[in-house]
């Protein structure tokens, strides 16, 4: 038996645009089901938002999304920040989405694309247990863990 894990993020109006963002860094194909689709009355606020989003990749890259309904601002959902202080990371994020390769050169491509807009938590380099680590938070608000993979 197999088993998948998917990060399913949770966003306050912004879904869409986030997992559009996604498919267009790691690639694959993007399913948008608003609450409209889902038998919510279009022209209720809110209908228009997503109830059920997708981004696969045939390279391994999985990710869900939805709006919570009723929410139109602010970051994701559960909030928080990591930053750097001392040489350690602090956070009081409840969760990063952490991708892993085992070719730096494949890692720079998404960490430049993710990089848009974003705040650098830790740049992406050598680090002591890694030939390439980077952490940073998107346009979305979600922290990103990037690294190659250690064997």
């Amino acid at each position: 038996m197999t088993i998948q894990t998917t990060t399913h993020l949770n966003f306050r109006g912004d879904a869409r645009q986030a997992l559009e963002f996604y498919q267009s860094v790691f690639g694959g194909h993007t399913v948008l089901n608003t609450y409209a689709d889902f038998g919510m009355p279009a022209e209720l606020p809110g209908a228009d938002k997503i109830v059920f989003g997708l981004v696969t990749a045939e390279n391994g890259f999985r990710v869900m999304g939805y709006d919570i309904p009723g929410e139109s601002e602010g970051t994701i959902a559960g909030g928080g920040s990591t930053r750097r202080e001392n040489n350690t990371t602090i956070t009081d994020q409840a969760f990063f989405v952490a991708i892993e390769s085992d070719l730096l050169e494949e890692l720079h491509g998404y960490w430049d694309a993710l990089a848009v807009d974003a705040i650098i938590i830790e740049p992406l380099a050598a680090s002591a247990w890694s030939a390439g680590f980077g952490m940073l938070t998107d346009q979305f608000g979600v922290t990103w863990s990037v690294s190659v993979t250690i064997a």
